[in-house]
This record gives structure tokens, C-alpha cells and sequence, in this order.
């Protein structure tokens, strides 16, 4: 018996390539079922206000064990 988890979650890392991210997790022998991006913001100072502002996006794949 193997002691994978049934589901993981996968993280698009920073300079990474979603399609290297898929193929990260069938290496491991985890077929992709869900994707979720979250926004990511960052505070700014603009005329004396502080201001949140788009910064980027995190992609982050679950995948369930094959």
C-alpha cells in the first residue's frame, strides 16, 4: 500500500509553465481534477494613500491519485 494521499494540491511556481506543473504531478501519479487561481494584491503608496493593487495571479491545481 502506498502512503500518498488520496488528494494534493499543486502550486504553479514562479517562472514555472503550467504544462511543466502537469506533468510534475503525473510523475508523481496525480491526475489533475480541479483548477482554482487566486488574485494576488500588493499596497502601494499613491499621493500620501495607501492603494491595493493587482499584482499577479497564483495557479494552484488538486489533484486526485490515479
Amino acid at each position: 500500500m502506498t502512503d500518498k494521499p488520496k488528494k494534493r494540491k499543486f502550486e504553479v511556481g514562479e517562472g514555472e509553465s503550467i504544462d511543466s506543473c502537469l506533468s510534475r504531478m503525473q510523475k508523481e501519479g496525480y491526475m489533475p481534477v480541479r483548477r482554482m487561481e487566486e488574485p494576488i494584491f500588493k499596497e502601494e503608496k499613491v499621493n500620501g494613500s495607501i492603494e491595493v493593487v493587482p499584482y499577479g495571479k497564483k495557479i494552484v491545481f488538486e489533484g486526485k491519485l490515479i
